[in-house]
């Protein structure tokens, strides 16, 4: 498989003699499974043989430590270059376990990170909450344990006051911009302190005294973009590029089924129904697999992407990087650059929220202005309450005047 990225002897002898030698075949070929293009694989490859010609003079046959990596990476003296042979002990080690000695686990230094792991522990088994929304929680204990050392240094938590929780959530208030924010911020040290509580760190149940902060869900309009604005701006992506084929295909389904980002990542190629014209949502927010309508257009435009433009490699995923390693989206932030693209492209005006999650709101308002009843709308949207549905009632300002009542003494 080398052979298919140099072609000299020469070269191939060299790539072939240090402590990866013997592995530098399945290298190859673990670039090509990714879908690097041939140059990159070809840099990547000669960055390994750099780092396999090293470790050869100081191990020889025997596994490769840690060690031996760290002073490879010792050897460059400017951070460029480093930062690129950073990549090649990692490639080779996913590859080649085997060449490489165990990493000694290093000793955390963070006191609280004992806590904080059996909190984790309590927010998943005993709260039942998913990865996404125990991380924020996190934060929130970690910041509060952060302010309470800082202030009253070298005491043990179980020291904590009602004075200090108050102090520590004013200042937590005096940081947070919006409702929104203010009311996580105390949400999350309430039930920091009650774990404390519940898992004996503490003898008094601290949570009662965190003050609760207004925040109302139906105080604001959601952000939406004109549906005009969004036609526009799919219209104009062409159809020639296969990045232009599959960004097409991400905004066309965001706008019409209404899933949101993680789902549209977690689609898979066996979730789409062509010829009953549905899409199987999995690991929704509200932990509810739920079926989509497939228009005709998104149809497709999705039917073009996989069998025109989608990399041939073996992902069951349906939407893939183009950028090496050719892989599925492992966050958000991918998708929602491309949203970004192609509606500055389109014209369409963006203000600070500006993500997969606007096509969205764009779409439920739309179907509220198109007078659908509001029960269907969530359905659509995959909402347990129709109470979270009822935000999109607001924006139909048409609607709501005909059913005001008229004032009194006023013309009939």
């Amino acid at each position: 498989m080398l052979e298919f990225y140099f072609s000299y002897c020469g070269v191939l002898k060299r790539l072939r003699s240090g402590a990866l030698g013997g592995e530098m075949d399945r290298l190859a070929e673990h670039f090509f499974t990714l879908g690097y293009k041939r140059a990159s694989a070809t840099i990547y490859l000669s960055r390994i043989a750099r780092f396999s010609q090293f470790a050869a003079t100081r191990c020889g046959p025997m596994p490769i430590s840690q060690d031996v990596v760290d002073s490879y990476l010792c050897t460059f003296t400017t951070d460029t270059p480093r930062i690129g042979a950073v990549s090649a002990p990692g490639h080779a080690r996913r590859v080649a376990p085997e060449r490489f000695l165990a990493a000694v686990p290093s000793v955390d230094n963070d006191p609280n990170a004992p806590l904080l792991s059996s909190f984790s522990d309590y927010l998943s088994r005993v709260c039942g909450l998913e990865s996404k929304s125990r991380e924020g929680v996190l934060l929130g204990s970690r910041r509060l344990l952060d302010w309470f050392h800082r202030h009253h240094s070298g005491q043990d938590l179980d020291a904590l006051t009602a004075e200090h929780v108050l102090a520590a959530v004013e200042h937590r208030l005096s940081l947070s911009a919006t409702s929104g924010t203010r009311t996580a911020a105390t949400s999350h040290i309430r039930t920091f302190l009650r774990f404390l509580y519940w898992a004996g760190h503490h003898d008094q149940d601290l949570a009662r005294v965190v003050p609760r902060t207004p925040h109302w869900r139906l105080a604001h309009l959601p952000p939406r973009l004109a549906w005009d604005g969004v036609r526009r701006a799919i219209d104009m992506i062409g159809a020639t590029a296969p990045v232009d084929v599959r960004d097409r295909a991400v905004l066309l389904l965001l706008a019409t089924t209404g899933i949101r980002n993680g789902e549209l990542r977690a689609l898979q190629l066996h979730d789409i129904h062509s010829r009953t014209g549905e899409v199987f949502v999995r690991h929704t927010k509200g932990k509810r697999d739920r079926v989509a309508p497939l228009i005709e257009e998104a149809g497709a435009a999705l039917a073009d992407y996989v069998l025109r433009a989608r990399p041939k490699v073996d992902s069951p995923y349906l939407f893939l990087s183009f950028t090496p390693p050719v892989a599925p989206f492992k966050c958000a932030s991918p998708v929602s650059r491309i949203v970004r693209k192609r509606l500055r492209h389109g014209g369409v005006e963006l203000g600070q929220v500006a993500g997969a999650h606007l096509l969205r709101h764009s779409l439920a308002t739309q179907l509220v202005k198109q007078r659908r009843p509001i029960n269907e709308v969530a359905d659509l949207l995959g909402h347990r309450s129709i109470n979270t549905t009822a935000l999109y009632v607001k924006v139909a300002t048409s609607q709501l005047a005909e059913v005001a009542l008229p004032f009194p003494g006023g013309v009939a």
